[in-house]
């Protein structure tokens, strides 16, 4: 029988972009764009990228190491303004495991030439599958890659 726990997080990450909201929020909200960059590791399989970028609009991408355990994202968008914040929630599942639910909140700030992104995560990670300090590590490399595809 597998043990039930739960244990919920808050984290905040900022985050300095080269580039005006609106070309970073048209990364959060093209569904090419945002393809190109929100993606697993270097080396993981990974499954087309879907988005319907609206308000109750859904989002799923999958994949995960080659003949390791697949990760599926599922998320829902709750707010949208442009430009300014998208707010959505999510659940993440490891094969067929649910392992957190969150609400994820992205800030679109101007900086001077630039965009200070504020995102922050509220999630309840589900019987000891997955924890805060991994999925902040995941989305410190997505930030990693959506900077990388705002330079190219």
């Amino acid at each position: 029988m597998t043990e039930r726990s739960t244990k919920h997080a808050t984290f905040t990450l900022e985050r300095r972009f080269d580039a005006a909201p609106s070309r970073v929020f048209h990364a959060y909200a093209d569904p090419k764009a945002k393809a190109r960059w929100f993606v697993g590791p270097e080396g993981w399989e990974k499954s087309d990228h879907k988005l319907d970028f609206k308000v109750g609009g859904r989002e799923s991408v999958s994949g995960g190491p080659p003949g390791g355990p697949v990760h599926y994202y599922n998320a829902l968008h709750q707010d949208i303004v442009p430009n300014e914040r998208i707010v959505l929630s999510y659940e993440m599942h490891q094969d067929k495991t649910r392992i957190s639910v969150s609400l994820g909140t992205t800030e679109f700030k101007p900086d001077g030439n630039g965009t200070r992104l504020v995102y922050t995560e509220q999630a309840v990670f589900l019987d000891g599958h997955d924890d805060a300090g991994s999925r902040e590590r995941g989305t410190i490399g997505l930030f990693d890659q959506l900077e990388a595809s705002l330079k190219s």
